[in-house]
This record gives C-alpha cells, sequence and structure tokens, in this order.
C-alpha cells in the first residue's frame, strides 16, 4: 500500500467520495427540506437522485478496492499463465503494449530475483 493509507487508486476513491457526498446530500435534503418551486413538489427527485448517486458511488468504491488487490508473482504465473489460443495472444500482445506506455504505478515492471515465467506443466 501507498504511504497515507489510502492505497494506489486515488482517483476511484475520490469519484466513490464525491458520488457518496453528493448522494447523501441530495437524498437528506430531498428527505428533509421543503422544497416548492411554482407549487410543486421536488423532494422526491432529489430522493430518487441521491439514491441513484449513492448507488453509483459503488462502482468507485468497487474500482478501489479491486485496485488494491495485491497478488504474488507466482501465483499470478499459476492461475494465469501462458495459454494457447489467438485470443490469449491477442490479449497478451494488447497487454505487452499497454504496458510499455504506461509509466507510473499501473505498468508491471520485472520482479526482483524472479527467473522469467514458470515452466509450462504437459499433460
Amino acid at each position: 500500500m501507498a504511504a497515507g493509507g489510502l492505497g494506489r487508486c486515488r482517483l476511484a476513491l475520490g469519484l466513490a467520495l464525491l458520488l457518496d457526498g453528493a448522494g447523501m446530500g441530495a437524498l437528506l435534503t430531498g428527505i428533509f427540506a421543503r422544497l416548492r418551486v411554482r407549487g410543486q413538489d421536488f423532494g422526491d427527485l432529489l430522493i430518487y437522485s441521491g439514491a441513484v448517486l449513492v448507488f453509483l458511488s459503488l462502482l468507485g468504491w468497487v474500482l478501489w478496492y479491486t485496485g488494491n488487490l495485491e497478488l504474488a508473482p507466482d501465483e499470478l504465473g499459476r492461475d494465469y499463465g501462458a495459454k494457447g489460443g489467438t485470443l490469449a495472444r491477442l490479449a497478451r500482445k494488447i497487454s505487452r503494449r499497454w504496458s510499455r506506455r504506461q509509466p507510473g504505478p499501473l505498468a508491471l515492471g520485472p520482479v526482483r530475483g524472479s527467473q522469467g515465467p514458470p515452466p509450462r506443466e504437459t499433460v
């Protein structure tokens, strides 16, 4: 985890907190305030839109949580080792190109002490 205890995906955390705050603000305003404009009550609109914003904040929380999961390199190689097939080759090619272009915490570099991918098992 990064220093400060917020994890690596601060943008997703910010999105989740922003949507939670806006949703709860709209929800509570719709419940407790008497909002009338030209004789029409807008409390229901705020209640529903606040509930939708709080629900959408779950997307940010899921992104933040999954972005902070850590896998050991040997477990990653065992579960997602080199598999055959055209789709798997295409996915690896796209992933390698994307990883080379992305500097920063998302780019996966070589792990110290590793000796390459695990040997393939033949059945």
